[in-house]
């Protein structure tokens, strides 16, 4: 995939990933009544209050209950409607695995499940931590894997979900991740992008790895190497 390039400009803000999905959910909710959100009990972390002080009518907090979460998002969305669920990465694909891959991916639903605390991100311990999410998901079928390169990229990629067609997984981190992206840039799911160009080596990355990447690509050319650097955003399809 050809990927759009971008001049690269320096890493000095920092943003909350989580706090950008729950105005964005905020925000589309205001414009589209399709629009719905559920949590397993985890409003404050993963920010989604504001919705449910918007739009009481379509936040469902179902509680400590994963699984049962999902196939509620699953009836939501044979109802016509757009189903966020939130959650920790290791609750929302090892927890429920077989209700997503059976109540929603089976059924190629348009369910988006947004994955808080991906990876080695949370300091909760190894019950919390997420390091196999993405692996389980991109074996599931009719599953869209979406890990955003930076804050700033999951208001981008919540806006292309919405009628993208079948489920989808987006993971995002826990807490302060640098700004790599400006704000008015195109994003396409399924189409990388090139943010420093180089023609020595081509470092791939995706999610939080991004920016290690640029910061190496950095380092790299102090010695002469010119290193290109790829945000290969979306997992699945690749």
């Amino acid at each position: 995939m050809a990927g759009e390039t971008y001049q690269f400009f320096k890493l000095v803000e920092k943003m909350s990933a989580r706090e950008v999905y729950g105005r964005k959910m905020a925000e589309i909710g205001k414009t589209d009544d399709r629009i719905v959100v559920l949590t397993a009990d985890l409003m404050r972390s993963n920010r989604t209050g504001d919705f449910m002080k918007q739009h009481p009518e379509r936040f469902f907090n179902t509680g400590i209950a994963e699984q049962n979460m999902m196939g509620i998002a699953a009836g939501l969305a044979l109802e016509g409607k757009i189903p966020f669920v939130s959650t920790m990465a290791t609750f929302a694909t090892m927890r429920a695995c077989e209700q997503v891959r059976t109540d929603i991916c089976y059924a190629n639903l348009p369910v988006r499940i947004v994955a808080t605390h991906g990876g080695l991100t949370t300091g909760a311990g190894p019950t919390h931590y997420g390091q196999e999410d993405m692996a389980i998901m991109r074996s599931l079928p009719n599953m869209t894997v979406i890990a955003p390169g930076d804050p700033n990229q999951i208001g981008k990629v919540i806006e292309a979900s919405i009628d993208w067609e079948g489920p989808m997984y987006i993971r995002i981190g826990r807490g302060g991740e640098p700004v790599i992206y400006k704000e008015d840039y195109k994003y396409e799911i399924g189409k990388s992008i090139t943010i420093k160009d180089g023609k020595d080596v081509t470092l791939i990355a995706t999610g939080a790895i991004v920016f290690y990447a640029v910061a190496a690509a950095e380092k790299l050319s102090k010695d002469g190497i010119q290193a290109r650097v790829i945000d290969m955003h979306t997992i699945e399809p690749i």
